[in-house]
């Protein structure tokens, strides 16, 4: 499913499916076209509902009560209808991660409700947390393949962390992109990989593993 993150690319060094999506939460975009949208919601659906492998562009159709020629005037291949269903996912997760962290006062408690959310909202997701339980290489192979999507969710975050710098709640000389890099691997491993001694849906129990382990990675160290 390597055309996932390429379909249709003809720029050198064409956006992610992540990369986007930040874009669009930020800039606040939406569906304007009501067919169009009426497909995604369709595949979505039938994605939820038998896996994207096992789906086919006639049953999308069919659940969207349209032509299958419409359907191909709108998405020319299957990939590219996948791309655009897990685009609108993922911009969906930003808008709720951005939503999350502002009630938080304090950058130790917004570090802990981004984790936080990041996971519940990953998890929770029907289309993606579905993929996690049955088509877990599917994911992780759009994931981490060639690292641009983990490099771009690294780029969120440390957008964030440089909020945090310039109003003064971190330090200076806090290594931003690193930073970014080790909280996105820690929580990429719990996603992709499984444990046996965190409960993933137990959110207390989350939030205090990120304030032992991810929030000392923002705060300065003490004075001996």
């Amino acid at each position: 499913m390597e055309s996932i993150s390429t379909a249709g690319a003809s720029a050198p060094a064409p956006k992610s499916l992540l990369e986007r999506a930040f874009i669009d939460a930020v800039e606040h975009a939406g569906e304007v076209d009501a067919v169009r949208t009426r497909l995604l919601d369709a595949a979505y659906e039938q994605f939820c509902r038998m896996g994207i492998q096992r789906s086919s562009m006639e049953e999308i159709a069919r659940r969207a009560d349209l032509s299958r020629i419409t359907v191909y005037r709108k998405f020319d291949t299957k990939d590219a209808l996948v791309e655009q269903v897990l685009l609108r996912e993922f911009r969906r997760y930003f808008d709720r991660f951005l939503v999350d962290i502002r009630s938080a006062q304090t950058v130790a408690d917004r570090v802990v409700l981004g984790f936080v959310s990041a996971l519940r909202a990953t998890r929770s997701n029907s289309l993606i947390g579905g993929l996690i339980d049955t088509e877990r290489g599917l994911l992780a192979g759009s994931l981490v393949d060639d690292g641009r999507m983990l490099a771009t969710v690294r780029q969120f975050v440390a957008h964030q962390l440089r909020r945090e710098q310039r109003a003064g709640n971190i330090a200076d000389g806090l290594n931003v992109d690193l930073t970014a890099e080790m909280m996105v691997r820690i929580s990429a491993s719990f996603l992709l990989v499984p444990t046996d001694i965190v409960d993933l849906d137990d959110d207390d129990e989350l939030a205090a593993i990120a304030r032992q382990f991810i929030v000392p990675m923002v705060e300065s160290p003490r004075e001996p």
